[in-house]
């Protein structure tokens, strides 16, 4: 419909725009004269897709009390070898502070889906364990989050794979991990 946003955009309520903004700030940038408009236009693009990403997400697990950010966690911890984790681990897996991991971990062991636990060999470390309701409510989440396609309408997986391919070597510059 003209005029109206997408179901789950971040900007629900509000008058679609007739233009795309993010393509007229691009030819903005390039008739100022500044460089690299292409560039501008893409960065750009990502953040907006994030805010309309986290927004769809985050309002997919919100009847679960999670955030995109907690179920990560949740995730994280269900994919290690024994469902626990030191919360520095955490961190660094998730690439987040440790202020953070213990945030997410305070909301989730609130909810009842994590707990902290005291590690058996390093007296300083702390351990995130998922707990059966964490289980049971990150297949939950995972499902809510894929009905909707983790909010990337309109992109099928062959798609999708390029956008991953696409930013993979932004990430291995950044030193996320070792380019390839």
């Amino acid at each position: 419909m003209t005029g109206d946003r997408v179901p789950g955009d971040a900007t629900a309520g509000q008058a679609a725009l007739p233009f795309d903004p993010i393509a007229a700030a691009r030819d903005n940038w390039a008739a100022h004269g500044w460089r690299a408009p292409d560039l501008m236009a893409a960065a750009t693009s990502v953040v907006r897709i994030h805010q309309l990403l986290l927004r769809r997400c985050d309002d997919a697990l919100r009847d679960l009390d999670l955030t995109f950010a907690r179920y990560e966690v949740l995730v994280l911890l269900t994919f290690s070898r024994t469902g626990q984790l030191p919360m520095g681990k955490v961190g660094e897996r998730l690439q987040v502070s440790p202020a953070s991991v213990t945030n997410a971990i305070d909301r989730l062991e609130g909810s009842g889906f994590v707990e902290r636990r005291e590690h058996p060999s390093d007296g300083r470390a702390v351990l995130a364990a998922i707990t059966p309701a964490g289980r049971t409510v990150v297949d939950r989440a995972t499902a809510a989050l894929t009905s909707i396609d983790f909010g990337l309408d309109g992109l099928d997986d062959e798609r999708a794979r390029a956008v991953f391919d696409l930013l993979r070597p932004v990430r291995a510059t950044a030193g996320d991990f070792p380019a390839p």
